[in-house]
């Protein structure tokens, strides 16, 4: 069963990321900040769970938050600063527009810069121990999905509807067939050679 809280005294706000790792796209983050009281039995890192589950979650922590926002940060600024700038970035901004201030901040990882003066704790693996956490996985996933099946409208070849921007190998196949998309992150391996020639 996840933790709701790190500690009881400060309000905190879990956050996580998606898209982390993906070919194309942006990174989308998540900071939510939950009752006390909050308890749903199908919870989890949003890895975890099925897609019709986490859109189900996403209504039901929207609804019984006490406090959310979702930001994201484009491809091509993933490009001019590195992903893992991109990612954190994209948190500072979903922090910056909830409507409550947290006073203590988790983060799903390693790896955080300060968001003002607020005290933060890294959790590895975070999404699966505590629900704000988990909460912001969940809702960073289908944020991000959701853009990604728009965008599959204009740019079907890559199939973005079932694989969301990963890097499969139908996603790979149609790179090397088509060419990449302007949504594509160029300072990522898109492990093909014959991609070169789109540089």
């Amino acid at each position: 069963m996840l933790k709701i809280s790190y500690q009881t005294i400060k309000r905190e706000a879990g956050c996580d990321e998606a898209g982390r790792g993906c070919l194309a796209g942006p990174v989308f983050a998540a900071a939510v900040i939950l009752p006390p009281d909050f308890f749903h039995p199908l919870l989890n890192d949003s890895k975890q769970v099925a897609e019709p589950v986490r859109n189900e979650l996403r209504i039901y922590i929207e609804c019984h938050a006490v406090a959310y926002s979702v930001a994201q940060v484009d491809h091509e600024e993933i490009d001019r600063i590195n992903i893992l700038k991109a990612s954190i970035k994209a948190m500072h901004l979903a922090l910056d527009n909830l409507k409550k201030r947290p006073k203590l901040l988790l983060i799903d990882g390693n790896s955080f810069y300060k968001y003002r003066r607020t005290p933060h704790q890294c959790v590895i693996r975070g999404d699966g121990i505590y629900a704000s956490i988990a909460a912001a996985s969940i809702l960073a996933k289908t944020y991000r999905d959701g853009y990604m099946k728009n965008l599959h409208e204009k740019f079907p070849y890559y199939k973005w509807n079932t694989n969301k921007g990963y890097g499969t190998g139908e996603h790979r196949q149609a790179i090397a067939d088509h060419g990449p998309s302007p949504f594509h992150r160029r300072s990522f391996s898109w492990g093909m050679e014959n991609l070169v020639k789109y540089e």
